[in-house]
């Protein structure tokens, strides 16, 4: 039986994504193709169905009722289509693992931990998806995500991984040129490193020294950088003072690269987390192989 009427598929698909971010260039950057061609994409199905699919301010979009009903349906059918095409794929076989993460965690803490996995386990695949665009946790294709969780998602199980401790570092180099910096007042006396990202909900120098209950100095410069992870290679280089979270600085505090110019510390009720979809089958082999691993190496850690 011949399937009609079917909408242009494109269409759907740019349609799917626009919907999900509320965002025509979210949507392009994610199918790698420009904003207009989303734009004309959507326009196109709105043609063929001869109802508006979303309201259009200059600012924002919003799905409108019928918008947000067709929207559910495509989402649902995509997502099977998107999972029987899965299974047919090398990647997503019984030997591959995805996980996804932010790219400060991928950088600077999960992959220098891939070589041990794998030689342990040499027969699975691990593959790895870095970023920071993540509008639900629960729509997530992957086996396992990792993630700083100021507060615990949705529709997700949360195993803590370690908990949110900030405080700031430098290379040692730097220290040995500021050997004065021994309090929070002396450290407005140096270059910050400044995390500047509007879409984190990391906590800033500013707000550090707030929590701490301390008015916060003004440095006497900073250099932002929109990249933690390069924000860290700009400290390692000796280049300023960065705030740390502990957990994802581990190595470099343990191997000496980055020291602590003072000892005060922020801890929050944030944490790292390890997050898994609920609702899905039992995780395979191999997925299960890498959680366990994972969390005995988190073990290891705390216990030293």
């Amino acid at each position: 039986m011949k399937l009609q009427p079917l909408p242009p598929l494109n269409s759907l698909v740019a349609f799917e994504a626009a919907a999900r971010h509320l965002s025509f260039t979210l949507a392009a950057r994610e199918l790698n193709v420009t904003q207009g061609a989303i734009s004309r994409q959507i326009r196109l199905l709105e043609d063929y169905l001869s109802t508006a699919l979303f309201t259009r301010t200059t600012r924002e979009i919003n799905l409108t009722a019928s918008g947000s009903q067709y929207y559910e349906s495509v989402r649902d059918t995509l997502q099977q289509i998107a999972h029987a095409t899965a299974g047919m794929l090398h990647w997503q076989g019984a030997r591959q693992v995805t996980v996804v993460t932010s790219t400060a965690m991928a950088s600077l803490w999960l992959l220098p931990l891939v070589s041990e996995f794998q030689r342990q386990n040499e027969e699975i695949d691990l593959r790895i998806i870095a970023t920071d665009q993540v509008s639900d946790f629960s729509r997530l294709d992957c086996d396992l995500a990792l993630y700083y969780c100021s507060t615990p998602p949705k529709n997700m199980k949360v195993t803590p991984l370690f908990n949110e401790e900030i405080f700031p570092v430098c290379s040692p180099a730097f220290l040995a040129q500021h050997p004065e910096i021994h309090t929070l007042e002396q450290l407005g006396a140096c270059t910050w490193l400044w995390f500047e990202d509007p879409q984190r909900d990391w906590i800033g120098w500013k707000e550090w020294f707030q929590r701490l209950g301390y008015q916060a100095p003004e440095p006497r410069r900073r250099i932002n950088i929109n990249s933690y992870s390069m924000l860290i290679q700009s400290a390692l280089a000796g280049q300023g003072i960065a705030l740390a979270w502990s957990g994802l600085l581990s190595n470099h505090l343990q191997t000496g690269d980055l020291v602590r110019p003072t000892q005060t510390t922020l801890c929050t009720d944030a944490q790292f987390c390890l997050l898994e979809p609920q609702g899905r089958p039992p995780h395979r082999q191999s997925v299960e192989r890498f959680r366990q691993w994972l969390m005995a190496h988190l073990a290891e850690t705390v216990d030293v």
